[in-house]
């Protein structure tokens, strides 16, 4: 981007602080800038709207890192974007496999209202690790966790489990093999803070993302249709995902907004 472009974009900053309840010039003034410019725009204001849902949600004060937050921020926009799903829950669950099991590590967040709705703990799989989850794999039998980005089922089912979620890999090599692996939301006993306390850390599912037994009923029921979990693993990991592009979750930022596509 060039110092063209920033000037630009400084300067319709400065029109919509001159005049707050101008939104359709400003609207008008963006869609008249070249398109490079434009999609710097819009890169700039979703990054915006990020740190200050962040900031609205105190996020940060509750363990949730702003780079963790902002990849699936992104990743929800752009699968917002890639079919059919303007009607699912503007729900985003957020795991933070980075993190020690002690810790609440798992964030349901209402998007449109910018609002937390469950923050608790969550379980990795037992061949990942013991505290934190170092180790993750796609393969069938692995007993791991699976990286990456996920869509919900439309509903939930009664399993061995109890109540329990069903839900599809997105990331092709990462946990696209979900489905096989039978890897689902579902409460476990071993969710709990006493067993923090008895033996330093959560107990371990096969794979799946296991819940506080007391929380799975609510989180399933807000999180089920096709709502959008990332599940973000520690630096080294590896994981890479077509859904962490910033310039197609700005256009769609953009298009939510109103303000029609960016061109590519």
């Amino acid at each position: 981007m060039t110092r063209k472009f920033f000037s630009a974009i400084a300067l319709l900053g400065l029109f919509a602080a001159a005049n707050p309840v101008a939104a359709q010039d400003r609207k008008v003034a963006v869609e008249m800038l070249p398109a490079p410019a434009r999609r710097a725009y819009y890169q700039v204001a979703f990054m915006q709207q990020a740190v200050a849902m962040y900031a609205k949600m105190h996020l940060g004060a509750s363990g949730l890192p702003l780079p963790v937050f902002r990849e699936g921020l992104v990743g929800y926009y752009n699968l917002r974007a890639s079919g059919n799903y303007a009607a699912t829950p503007p729900v985003l669950t957020l795991i933070d496999f980075s993190q020690s099991s002690q810790q609440k590590r798992l964030w349901v967040i209402n998007v449109e209202k910018c609002k937390v709705l469950f923050h608790t703990l969550v379980a990795h799989g037992k061949a990942s690790g013991e505290d934190r989850p170092l180790a993750f794999s796609n393969k069938d039998g692995s007993e791991m966790s699976s990286l990456g980005f996920y869509r919900t089922a439309p509903t939930t089912y009664v399993g061995k489990h109890g109540l329990s979620l069903k839900i599809a890999g997105m990331d092709p090599g990462f946990n696209s093999n979900a489905a096989s692996r039978a890897v689902v939301v579902h409460g476990a006993e071993y969710v709990c803070e006493d067993f923090v306390k008895a033996h330093g850390r959560l107990g371990r599912s096969q794979g799946c993302p296991a819940l506080p037994v007391a929380e799975t009923e609510a989180i399933v029921k807000t999180i089920r249709g096709g709502s959008v979990i990332y599940l973000h693993g520690p630096a080294g990991a590896g994981y890479r995902s077509q859904w962490l592009n910033v310039d197609t979750a700005a256009s769609a930022f953009a298009s939510q907004l109103g303000a029609g596509r960016m061109e590519q």
